[in-house]
């Protein structure tokens, strides 16, 4: 039996999730600093003039360029939740078991999706569909 209690997963799958999520997250981590620094830029830029974003024509493009850098300063945040979290079920015995129906969740999805909570079956199940 393997570490989630799947006979369907060499161990070796799991040392390999292992690493292939601690450089995700080490990635992870590096964009949201990256990214941070970007905002903080854009905010520091933005302090120095008097922006008025109704008025000013570089005023909307601003605006826009600190939203999007938000917004993927989210989605960055978000994956490393994600990461993590694949990361605890790792150490608990539960990576590669399937939060729906428990079934074990094919090595090829988890090789492609590292982060994966379903298998194929629940994932395209639109009653039971969230991101995975």
């Amino acid at each position: 039996m393997s570490e989630a209690g799947h006979d369907d997963h060499d161990p070796s799958t799991f040392t390999t999730a292992r690493e292939r999520l601690a450089a995700d997250r080490a990635d992870t981590l590096a964009r949201a600093a990256a990214l941070g620094r970007d905002y903080d830029g854009i905010v520091a830029a933005n302090a120095l003039v008097a922006v008025d974003d109704e008025h000013d024509p570089e005023g909307g493009s601003t605006a826009f360029e600190r939203a999007h850098v938000a917004t993927l300063i989210a989605q960055t945040r978000e994956h490393l939740e994600e990461v993590d979290q694949a990361l605890q079920r790792l150490e608990e015995g539960r990576y590669g078991q399937c939060e729906h129906c428990g079934a074990a969740i094919p090595p090829e999805r988890l090789a492609i999706r590292p982060t994966a909570t379903t298998c194929v079956h629940c994932a395209s199940d639109p009653l039971r569909s969230r991101p995975a």
